[in-house]
This record gives C-alpha cells, sequence and structure tokens, in this order.
C-alpha cells in the first residue's frame, strides 16, 4: 500500500511469531524511538528484555506500557539505566543482565546521537568528540561486555544500528556519517572474529525514520515531503519498521547472517 508523498505510512498489521521465544535481550537506547519500539517487538515476540539507557523516567514509563500489553505469562521486561559513555554502567549492565535473566543471547545497540547538521569545517571538535563517543566508543563498549557474556554462555547474536548516512557521503552530516562508517567497520571485524564462537553480528541501516533525532527537522508538510523524496519509496519509515528487521536478524531465520549491514532506507542508498 502507498502512501502520500512525505506522509508517514501506515503501522502494518501486527503480528508476532515467537521468532526470539526463551531469548534474553539487552536493548541499548530503550527509552525512545526505535530503542523502545524494539522493547516491546522483543517482548512480543517471546523474550526476556533489559531495556537500558541514561533517562530512567523514560525506560520506566516504556517498560510499563510494554508490560501492560504482554500476556500474564510473558517474561520480564525490566527497566536498567546505562551510560554507555561509562565502562563501568555498561559491564554493569551486562553483569545485572546475566544475574537477572539467567544469561545473555540477544544485542540489539540502538544509542545514538547527532551532530549539528553543517558541513565539516564548522563542527565544533567537542561535538565531534561527543558523537563518536556515544555512536562508535560505547558500542565498542557495549559488544565487548556483550560479546564477553556470549562467550561465557552458549554464543548469541548482536545487532548494532548504523545508519544510510554511514553507507554515503553525507555533507550536513560529517560526524554522524563518520560514527557510523567506523560503526560498520567494528561490526564486521567482530562478525568475522567470533563466528566460529556462535556469535553473528550485524548491522541495521536506517534511512529517515521518525524518531527524537529527526523531529526537530521535520517541522512542517513541506520538509516532511522533502525528507520523504530522499528515498524511492515515497514515504517515512516508523520506529517499529527497524525493530521488525531487528527482530529477523537476531532470530533463528537469520542463522546464516552475520558481518553484514542492511540498509532499511526505502531504496535510499540504491538511488
Amino acid at each position: 500500500m502507498r502512501s502520500p508523498i512525505g506522509h508517514i505510512h501506515p503501522d502494518p498489521v501486527g503480528f508476532e511469531a515467537d521468532r526470539l521465544r526463551g531469548r534474553r535481550a539487552i536493548v541499548l537506547g530503550a527509552s525512545s524511538g526505535i530503542g523502545a519500539a524494539a522493547v516491546r517487538r522483543f517482548a512480543r515476540e517471546g523474550a526476556s528484555v533489559v531495556a537500558a539507557a541514561r533517562r530512567r523516567d523514560r525506560l520506566e514509563q516504556v517498560c510499563a506500557e510494554v508490560r501492560d500489553g504482554l500476556p500474564a505469562s510473558a517474561g520480564p521486561v525490566l527497566p536498567m539505566p546505562c551510560d554507555v559513555q561509562d565502562e563501568e554502567s555498561v559491564a554493569a549492565l551486562v553483569d545485572a543482565t546475566v544475574e537477572r535473566l539467567g544469561g545473555l543471547d540477544t544485542a540489539f545497540n540502538v544509542q545514538g546521537v547527532g551532530n549539528t547538521p553543517g558541513p565539516l569545517h564548522e563542527v565544533p571538535t567537542e561535538e565531534f568528540d561527543q558523537v563518536v563517543a556515544v555512536n562508535l566508543r560505547g558500542t565498542f563498549l557495549a559488544m565487548k561486555h556483550e560479546i564477553r557474556a556470549m562467550l561465557a554462555g552458549e554464543g548469541g547474536s548482536i545487532v548494532n544500528t548504523s545508519s544510510v548516512a554511514g553507507l554515503v557521503g553525507t555533507p550536513q552530516l560529517p560526524a554522524y556519517g563518520a560514527s557510523k562508517a567506523g560503526l560498520d567497520g567494528l561490526t564486521r571485524t567482530a562478525a568475522i572474529t567470533y563466528a566460529d564462537r556462535g556469535i553473528r553480528v550485524n548491522g541495521l541501516a536506517p534511512g529517515a525514520t521518525m524518531t527524537e533525532m529527526l523531529t526537530p527537522w521535520v517541522t512542517s508538510d513541506a520538509i516532511r515531503q522533502k525528507v520523504a523524496e530522499t528515498a524511492p519509496l515515497p514515504f517515512l519509515a516508523l520506529p517499529d519498521d527497524m525493530a521488525r528487521v531487528a527482530v529477523f536478524l537476531l532470530s533463528e531465520e537469520a542463522r546464516w547472517i552475520t558481518g553484514t549491514v542492511l540498509p532499511v532506507d526505502g531504496g535510499a542508498s540504491a538511488d
């Protein structure tokens, strides 16, 4: 079903197939957007979920809303604050997840920040450092401790959230694009390093998706239309569109996929 140019495509009919039944999952960056949608989707697909981010109040709200829509037999959905810039915080999150859920075999690293739009020579150095600290170094720290826990168990699957901005040149987002391109390299390296130890690592590269990062840009119907026209599919994605793809990549349906950074961008990177 096509939507008018610039409009958000209607949410497709929901489905849950228990593809993550019995899984023990962390979702980082879970307080809004794609991360919050993933907590909801993973829980509906049968996983026990730890939702992690810096904003405790938003985490608790997200988890409460998710639990309200689940049957009594569903696994736990637990909020745990975490700052990915602090290795002790990340290590403590993973350790607490293993303790509360009995292990860790599924991780979706969504956390990210953008830079103020502008050409490279105008980007403040401290802003560049902040973007890299969260998007690249923060995901490195998350993977480091997630993999440690998975190696102590029976393996697992990780999906890192990249961006179409890491796949193509983005003149207005030099720091953001560079951090995501670096993350893609980290994803591929981890994939080949741990493949023979039962751990798959993939990337998900969203295009224009209605999250907190994009919303400040989309301040009118005209801008919404302009953003939507950057992709051949003429509508903006919803966070749950990305969560659904993450479920696939993390599930056994994708058991022979590793080291892939999958564009989910309405065709923008192919145009």
